[in-house]
């Protein structure tokens, strides 16, 4: 007669203190004796720095010699160590996928202080259901995938360009898609640029003759991308080109540089819409045509005022205000004033600014237009600047808080709104690529410090101040950041992919087609199996997202390594620990 029981699991669980992070909150040595008296918990510690290489070698140590066939880490995000502990897991010899991490630190300790019995109790309930998880969880394995040598750069900025060219550099073929007729984007209409005074004009100039001169690349303009389809090292990407043709292209891998667009202020902002009244931008194409500055009058401008953090940093008085700081500005601005009093000795300028973020050597250009003849007023945002226009010409009035709240009526010839960096708006393009936005508009990055140019999409990935506002080195620094992860990825010829795809029960499964309604990955083919019509996964396709799993009927539809056996699992052990 054979015995159908299931082998008892044998789950090692190991707790972090993150350095008083977690263990200041909460109490970790309480949590390790309520989970060591699990039925499949076999060994259960606490450990200083759980990411430690030490920490490490002691949770090997204990999988070989416990023989444990799952583990669990109650630690900080797995965001930040996930791939850090499954890599710790498959060199002791352990299935990755049993592996388990429980977020008692942004999840519990962060969020309780001063509460420790509290956050105490939530933790162990936490590390509970992360332990029924993992008594529930499967081995599994990656998908590996074919890469293609090809590569789509969207936008032919700096960024874009040099990225393009770093890839080709490299033997991978590129194809390059600038939306606007001219390639350069914006630091194509620059002259002087800070902090060497290069023009940018001239910069774009030479990565355009290396790219017309490279040939692994291809440069299109006035196109744009309209549809992608496919996974992770086989993309296909069509583009609508110049004269409304499409192309169509098989790529591995994709790099969104598509840039930003300048701050339009409101009619009335700060004076806009006045004469005299202009943006930084406009700004600095007067003083790059190099035909001195004049009112719109024509009489010159013997006084200039420059007015900081328009369309930044904003507050409740605007309807959908950018809270951000546009990082590149102040600096822009000191070196407009460097450069205007070189060009115009004897200018009058005054700077209105409400924090200076002249950061890093950038501060060296804040000092030189300190010297060259700038006077620098801090405001503060409860009481900012106010701009009147009357027969005379333009006056700003302003509180200066260096001053200790004087109020000055500052007369100018010449106002400049010192704006910043907002989204570039492209819904086209967004509908194809399905990436997510940040609070701020702008393209978001997985995380910003672990894996600051990876997006959610496997192989599409962001440079330049389509992430957010940068400098010009700034941007050609992501850029080559992105091109490091897409040379890594497509130059080995494969990759691997995770997992957690959906499967269909294929008993179960009657085809109603609710499934490839609600996937919007196009990942669900109808097949004929047995004499029946039923779903099929396409894994390449695969986001793992579960969307087809909630309208089935007949739940027939699991995701790998979140099934509704490890789901429940958990659900039943925090319901466990509520009732004690």
């Amino acid at each position: 007669m054979s015995d159908d029981t299931p082998t008892p699991r044998r789950i090692g669980v190991f707790i972090c203190h993150c350095g008083g992070n977690i263990s200041d909150y909460v109490d970790v040595e309480q949590v390790r004796q309520a989970v060591a008296g699990e039925a499949e918990v076999v060994t259960a510690k606490t450990t200083m720095f759980a990411c430690s290489d030490a920490a490490q070698q002691e949770m090997t140590e204990a999988i070989t010699q416990d023989n444990l066939d799952g583990i669990v880490v109650a630690s900080c995000s797995p965001k930040l160590h996930l791939f850090t502990f499954r890599a710790m897991a498959d060199r002791a010899g352990l299935n990755p996928y049993r592996y388990v991490q429980a977020n008692i630190r942004e999840q519990c300790s962060w969020a309780h202080r001063g509460e420790m019995p509290a956050a105490t109790a939530k933790a162990t309930a936490i590390v509970r259901a992360a332990v029924a998880r993992a008594e529930a969880s499967e081995p599994l394995a990656t998908m590996r995938i074919e890469t293609q040598p090809r590569a789509l750069v969207l936008g032919a900025g700096v960024a874009g360009l040099r990225a393009a060219l770093a890839l080709a550099d490299m033997g991978l073929t590129v194809t390059i898609a600038e939306r606007a007729q001219r390639p350069g984007g914006w630091a194509a209409t620059f002259g002087r640029t800070f902090a060497r005074d290069r023009s940018g004009a001239e910069m774009v100039e030479e990565l355009l003759r290396r790219v017309h001169e490279h040939e692994h690349i291809t440069l299109f303009t006035g196109a744009e991308l309209i549809e992608k389809s496919g996974s992770v090292g086989d993309f296909t990407a069509v583009l609508r080109v110049a004269n409304g043709d499409t192309v169509t292209l098989n790529v591995g891998a994709i790099v969104v540089a598509t840039g930003f667009q300048d701050y339009q202020p409101t009619v009335g902002e700060f004076g806009w819409g006045l004469p005299d009244v202009v943006t930084l931008p406009q700004y600095k194409r007067m003083l790059d045509a190099g035909q001195g500055l004049h009112r719109a009058d024509g009489r010159p401008v013997k006084t200039v005022t420059f007015l900081y953090c328009v369309g930044s940093r904003q507050g409740e008085e605007v309807e959908r205000p950018n809270r951000y700081c546009s990082r590149y500005c102040c600096t822009a601005a000191c070196h407009a004033g460097i450069v205007s009093a070189e060009q115009a000795p004897g200018l009058h300028q005054v700077h209105l600014f409400r924090d200076m973020r002249t950061y890093g050597k950038y501060e060296l250009l804040y000092e030189e237009a300190q010297r060259a003849g700038a006077v620098f007023l801090r405001w503060d945002p409860e009481e900012p600047p106010v701009v009147a226009s009357d027969a005379g010409g333009l006056t700003v009035r302003v509180k200066d808080r260096l001053l200790g709240g004087e109020e000055l009526e500052i007369p100018t010839d010449l106002l400049v709104l010192v704006t910043g960096m907002v989204p570039r708006e492209n819904a086209t393009l967004l509908n194809a690529l399905k990436l997510p936005l940040g609070g701020d508009g702008f393209f978001n990055e997985i995380h910003p410090k672990l894996r600051p140019v990876e997006t959610v999409a496997n192989g599409v990935f962001i440079a330049g101040t389509a992430q957010g506002p940068k400098t010009i080195a700034e941007s050609v620094a992501s850029s080559l950041a992105a091109v490091s992860k897409t040379a890594a990825l497509l130059l080995k010829g494969y990759v691997d992919l995770e997992p957690f795809v959906a499967e269909v029960d294929e008993e179960r499964c009657t085809w109603c087609g609710k499934c490839l309604d609600a996937c919007p990955y196009k990942a669900i083919e109808k097949v004929a199996v047995a004499g029946k019509e039923v779903a099929r996964i396409i894994p390449a396709l695969c986001k793992g997202c579960g969307g087809c799993a909630l309208p089935c009927a007949e739940n027939a539809i699991d995701v790998k390594g979140y099934t509704d056996e490890q789901v429940l699992g958990m659900i039943d052990a925090l319901l466990e620990e509520a009732a004690e």
